[in-house]
């Protein structure tokens, strides 16, 4: 199979860096434009090109698209915060769904064939039952995910229209780092569990907050599916190979392990895994959060060869500890 030269958009950020080690180390020549709002330099590998600009930038995407002969796009940029995409969703509708449409019109006008889309399990709302298929239905309670549903609808009509295929594939809970601690979550500030309670093991946090304990679940307390940042990379090679092989199909599919673990739980997990005891911090629920969520994956386990290799809740936990360890002596803070 041809390894063709891949765009990706946000390689500089949490998800976008680890596919970019994914495709580098399986081979494949990349390519990463990022406007390092919330990306970082240091996350991108040496040799691969970075442009720096904005994905709604028409003239330099056909720059890109010519002088790197891109094959593929792997689009993760965009804003993921859902409260603020409550607070302000014309943000997210710019970010998410016009620059969006920005990207896919300049792919269409330079020939590119294959397309891989970094959706949400957002786009499902608070689904009726957990877990979750892709038919299930699709009601956003936020702008963030409806604004990543739009997206969706968007590629699918243009894949109709134009020779090419895409991929979308819908998160569960993203967590941990690369194993050998080459890049990792290293946003500000940020709102997932694994990161806040391993920030707060190594005193970069008081305490971690935990919103409801009075969920529908077996302790009161939320259920997710957690996900290896690096098993999603995989899943993102692997879906590449799959549009390359048959063109003519498009795919859409859950991106999780089946399997959900609570709020408490994921705190058990960071106390075993750092022999510590964080402060926790009880706290009332948050509008919008479901009792729980957790992924149907049949479908991206009989469509793609993909066998995660950290569906491990302490080796998720381990991962994304060794990376705030070096993410401060980075910053030298730590």
């Amino acid at each position: 199979m041809g390894q063709v030269p891949v765009l990706v958009t946000g390689g500089a950020g949490y998800i976008g860096s680890h596919a970019v080690l994914a495709l580098k180390d399986a081979g494949w020549p990349v390519v990463v434009i990022d406007n390092l709002t919330t990306g970082f330099r240091f996350a991108i590998p040496d040799g691969v090109p970075l442009y720096e600009g904005d994905i709604e930038d028409g003239a330099l995407l056909a720059r890109i698209f010519a002088e790197q002969k891109i094959g593929a796009v792997m689009h993760f940029a965009g804003s993921i915060i859902v409260p603020e995409s409550v607070e302000n969703p014309l943000k997210y509708y710019h970010n998410n769904t016009a620059k969006s449409r920005a990207l896919i019109a300049a792919a269409v006008e330079a020939g590119v064939k294959h397309f891989i889309f970094s959706s949400t399990a957002a786009t499902y709302g608070i689904p009726e039952v957990s877990p979750v298929t892709e038919d299930s239905p699709k009601s956003p309670i936020n702008p963030y995910g409806m604004s990543k549903l739009m997206t969706e609808t968007m590629l699918a009509d243009t894949a109709r229209a134009h020779p090419l295929n895409y991929c979308a594939l819908r998160y569960f809970n993203v967590a941990g780092a690369d194993p050998e601690a080459r890049t990792g979550q290293s946003t500000a500030g940020a709102t997932h569990l694994i990161k806040v309670a391993v920030e707060a093991a190594l005193g970069k946090r008081s305490h971690v907050g935990v919103f409801g304990t009075d969920f529908d679940t077996p302790d009161g307390t939320g259920v997710r599916d957690y996900i290896h940042v690096s098993d999603l990379a995989a899943a993102h090679v692997l879906a590449l190979e799959a549009l390359i092989a048959e063109p003519d199909r498009s795919l859409t599919m859950n991106c999780g392990y089946g399997q959900g673990f609570s709020v408490l739980q994921v705190l058990d997990a960071v106390d075993r895994v750092t022999n510590l005891k964080i402060e926790r911090k009880l706290e009332g629920r948050r509008a919008g959060d479901p009792d729980s969520l957790i992924s149907d994956n049949r479908r991206i386990k009989a469509t793609l060869p993909w066998v995660p290799r950290y569906a491990d809740l302490d080796v998720i936990v381990s991962h994304a500890l060794a990376w705030e360890r070096k993410l401060g002596e980075i910053r030298g803070d730590g």
